[in-house]
């Protein structure tokens, strides 16, 4: 039996279907709102929302759950590897043992950048931030790598050449910001450590594999494979039903990515561990200040937009923090880092405190990811290039899905204007 929600204006009532998804969340459809009254609604940062109907990902913020294709990410990010989470995103089901192998070698087979293309990166100024860089060059791979005519047969190339070719340019973009040699994949590794090794080897001194590194980057890219209607997801959305090339959309996804409130959270937990470690403050004065409402310093990495408890995410990624920093890593510099002591005192001081708890101010995704990234020597302005080699399936498969609709629309947000109602032209004179 179909269900109807009632809106009554200046006395006229107006019957509005009410939609059901299959985890029994409902959402007023109101497609036929401004039809019917000559009204929009208003809902900035489109908190209250929908923009589609969506396959691909399922999260819950009030009771902390997060799926992919109806697979809970607590199960992926210990069965699972990325390769595989973005099969599964991408294509709506987890790869048979044929599959995922041929997938992992079309991977290895389409690393490799075009030559011309270094050249590129050559002339970046030297303090370009690495995500301007990325984006930019996505967006000129449709020049090196024009898409295919066939739709399917374009999502199966298409698809897996973004997914190495970013890996690879994320890598050499940090090669060449050092001044070092560019490192290619090598056959017998696997994704995320093809990525390890394009990263840190270098003639001088070998790159010994660690696989618990390994291991901990698979699911920091697991846990930020898709996350919804986001910012840069919404972005690659809105871009793409302009029905442009797929590497202007996951560009735009980049851009939006970047943001401090979005991607660049977990580099901003950085940048408070060391204002708090400039500043000489103890965690208890740090934790003090941060609920002084009159004072402008924050706990970054607390809380989060749409979970009202615990991340989920968090959760896990807390076991390849706690995995990782066992290791006693040496901080880049050299020698052990203070950062990751003053951080993981932060935890328990934050999660043992009243206040925290009763605002539901628990650590996310992005305090234990940054932490994560840093014990593994990547540098912090490479944070938002991680996170974003994560989304890119995510990404993709939204992209996908939104392409293959039938009832496809371009995006056309109204507005509710608030200037000047009819003013005359003021001749130059009298102005």
């Amino acid at each position: 039996m179909s269900q109807h929600a009632t809106l009554t204006i200046d006395g006229k009532t107006f019957e509005l279907p009410v939609i059901t998804g299959s985890e029994g969340e409902r959402a007023i459809d109101i497609r036929s709102l401004r039809d019917s009254t000559g009204l929009i609604t208003y809902d900035p940062g489109f908190g209250n929302t929908g923009s589609c109907s969506s396959a691909i990902t399922f999260m819950d913020g009030e009771r902390g759950i997060l799926r992919y294709r109806g697979i809970p990410i607590e199960q992926l990010a210990e069965r699972s590897t990325f390769v595989e989470t973005a099969y599964l995103l991408i294509t709506g089901k987890l790869p048979n043992r044929e599959e995922l192998t041929h997938t992992s070698v079309m991977l290895n087979d389409a690393s490799l950048l075009h030559e011309d293309m270094k050249i590129f990166y050559q002339n970046y100024p030297s303090k370009a931030h690495p995500m301007g860089i990325l984006s930019a060059m996505v967006n000129a791979m449709r020049s090196f790598y024009p898409e295919l005519i066939d739709l399917e047969e374009d999502i199966s190339i298409t698809f897996l050449r973004l997914i190495s070719k970013v890996r690879t340019m994320a890598a050499m973009a940090y090669k060449i910001s050092k001044g070092h040699k560019t490192v290619y994949p090598r056959p017998d590794y696997s994704y995320a450590a093809n990525f390890l090794h394009m990263m840190f080897d270098n003639p001088v001194i070998p790159y010994e594999m660690d696989y618990d590194m390994v291991q901990a980057l698979n699911v920091f890219w697991i846990l930020h494979a898709d996350h919804e209607q986001n910012c840069s997801t919404a972005a690659v959305r809105v871009v793409g039903s302009g029905q442009v090339n797929v590497y202007a959309a996951i560009s735009a996804g980049i851009s939006a990515l970047w943001g401090p409130l979005h991607g660049g959270a977990n580099q901003a937990v950085i940048g408070m561990l060391e204002q708090i470690r400039n500043e000489g403050l103890t965690i208890s004065k740090a934790v003090a200040k941060a609920k002084d409402k009159n004072d402008p310093f924050r706990l970054m990495g607390f809380g989060h937009r749409v979970y009202k408890t615990y991340d989920p995410r968090a959760k896990i990624m807390k076991k390849m923090c706690d995995l990782i920093l066992k290791k006693d890593r040496p901080a880049e510099n050299g020698g052990m880092d203070p950062l990751l002591d003053i951080a993981m005192a932060l935890e328990d001081a934050a999660l043992a405190d009243p206040y925290f708890q009763e605002k539901n101010l628990y650590p996310n995704v992005d305090f234990y990811s940054g932490i994560v990234l840093r014990a593994m020597g990547i540098p912090t302005n490479m944070f938002t290039v991680m996170f974003a080699i994560g989304r890119l399936p995510g990404w993709l498969a939204q992209w996908r899905e939104d392409a293959l609709d039938p009832l496809r629309k371009i995006s056309r947000p109204r507005q509710v204007y608030t200037g000047e109602t009819i003013t005359d032209y003021t001749p130059m004179d009298e102005r």
